[in-house]
C-alpha cells in the first residue's frame, strides 16, 4: 500500500509552555483536547500540528536553528498581521513578507528557532 500523504507535524519545544503561548498568540492556534501529557496538539486541518518535549538525548542549542533541510509551511487567512504582530513584538523575520505564487509569504523564527513559513493562498 503506498503512503497518502503527511498526517502529523510535531515540533520539539524546550519550554513546551511557552511555545503553545506563542503559536496560541501569535498564529491564533487552538489546543486540542486530545493529546498525550507531555505534547500540545492543535485543532489544524487537514494536517495536525502539534508541539511536543524534548526526546531525551535532544539538544536544539547544537544546530544554528532546528529543522535545518525541512521547510515547514502553515496556510494563515492573514499573513501580513501576524507578521506585523510578530515584527512589533521583537520576534525574528528571517524572510521578509512577498507576493508570489502562495499568495502573502513571509518565514519567521519560533521561540525554539524553527523556521516556519505562513502563506495566505491554498
Amino acid at each position: 500500500m503506498p503512503v497518502t500523504g503527511p498526517d502529523f507535524i510535531s515540533l520539539q519545544a524546550r519550554n513546551l509552555d511557552a511555545s503553545q503561548a506563542f503559536y496560541e498568540k501569535y498564529l491564533g492556534l487552538v489546543r486540542s483536547p486530545a493529546g498525550p501529557p507531555h505534547a500540545v496538539v492543535f485543532q489544524t486541518a487537514p494536517i495536525a500540528f502539534a508541539l511536543r518535549d524534548l526526546v531525551p538525548g535532544t539538544d536544539l542549542a547544537s544546530v544554528p536553528h532546528p529543522g535545518i533541510g525541512a521547510a515547514i509551511w502553515l496556510h494563515a487567512t492573514d499573513v501580513q498581521a501576524i507578521h506585523d504582530a510578530l515584527a512589533a513584538d521583537g520576534h525574528p523575520i528571517t524572510s521578509a513578507p512577498i507576493d508570489g505564487p502562495f499568495g502573502r509569504t513571509f518565514t519567521f523564527a519560533d521561540p525554539d528557532g524553527y523556521r516556519i513559513t505562513l502563506h495566505d493562498q491554498a
